[in-house]
């Protein structure tokens, strides 16, 4: 089988998510990557360098130099002719495109896998984590979206995949780039981040929550989550959402501070490798996801903890 790989990159830097997508498509067989923007020669380049590529196909062309779906999709669904399957990072870009593929290949997606059982055969989360589903496609060719945390990231380093050009297809007309807002952070990103720690509606408002979460995190070199009800609260911005509709997260630490514990939190986080909560309620959820608890006043028991470090 011979898997297509979409490369996620912001025209200069090649994105995280893309290691661990090859990693998956290497369990299909022959991977080939796909790197579409505009002036993001950089970008191939380094893609060709990541272990067991066999080659990277490259549509440098303004039409896709903010990777609109609308661009993209026609000019991935040619490109299966010669592939059997497509992957994509189960990033926000990535699953804009998968759909609009799936659609023009007329078949069924598979989201957000966790496995490769067989060369069609995947297990996936359903029910916001809580039951994994095994599932078997028929269609002839297999549109996919991985989720990054569930497999190992794929050597950035060691290959030398040949570079071939590919013409991309004309501007859809169909939407237009306007401008992006976006947050910049010393603090390690979150999908990449080996600590987190994550702050809940329990510190009340958003000076609260910098005055307790950022200096552990900073203390720790941490990246900062929030639970989505700090989050429609106003105490921090939306990127810093862990959970099913924010970012899914396995850090090696996550540190969860008044944070209940509602379904769609732990279904971003509960693959973390150490969980530490902190929470006052004793019956808190968190508790029971947590490898570490703590029960106690977060606005007696963080300050300490940050002390002490």
């Amino acid at each position: 089988m011979k898997t297509l790989v979409y490369v996620a990159h912001d025209n200069v830097h090649l994105g995280d998510a893309t290691l661990a997508t090859v990693t998956a498509a290497s369990k299909l067989g022959e991977v080939h990557l796909l790197v579409a923007g505009a002036g993001c020669g950089a970008v191939a380049e380094a893609a060709s360098r990541i272990a067991g590529i066999g080659k990277v196909h490259v549509a440098d062309d303004a039409a896709c130099e903010h990777q609109l779906a609308e661009n993209i999709a026609p000019l991935i669904a040619g490109l299966m002719t010669d592939h059997d399957a497509v992957l994509f990072p189960a990033t926000t870009t990535g699953k804009n495109i998968a759909p609009r593929v799936a659609a023009l290949l007329d078949v069924m997606q598979i989201s957000d896998i966790l496995s490769v059982e067989g060369e069609r055969t995947f297990t996936r989360p359903i029910y916001a984590g809580n039951a994994i589903a095994t599932v078997e496609s028929s269609d002839a060719k297999l549109v996919i979206t991985v989720r990054g945390t569930a497999f190992d990231k794929a050597e950035a380093e060691g290959g030398a995949a040949e570079i071939a050009a590919v013409a991309s297809t004309d501007d859809a007309g169909k939407s237009s780039f306007v401008s992006a807002e976006l947050a910049k952070s010393e603090r390690p990103e979150l999908t990449s981040a080996k600590i987190i720690v994550s702050g809940g509606r329990a510190l009340k408002d958003s000076a609260t929550f910098e005055n307790i979460v950022m200096p552990l995190a900073d203390k720790l070199g941490a990246g900062v989550g929030a639970s989505r009800a700090a989050v429609d609260a106003g105490y921090v911005p939306n990127d810093y959402q862990v959970g099913q509709t924010g970012k899914i997260v396995a850090p090696e630490v996550y540190i969860a501070i008044g944070i209940s514990g509602a379904i769609q939190h732990l279904a971003g986080m509960k693959d973390s490798k150490t969980i530490i909560a902190i929470n006052k309620d004793e019956d808190a959820p968190i508790f029971q996801v947590a490898d570490i608890g703590l029960v106690a006043d977060l606005y007696q028991a963080v300050p300490e903890l940050t002390a002490a470090l």
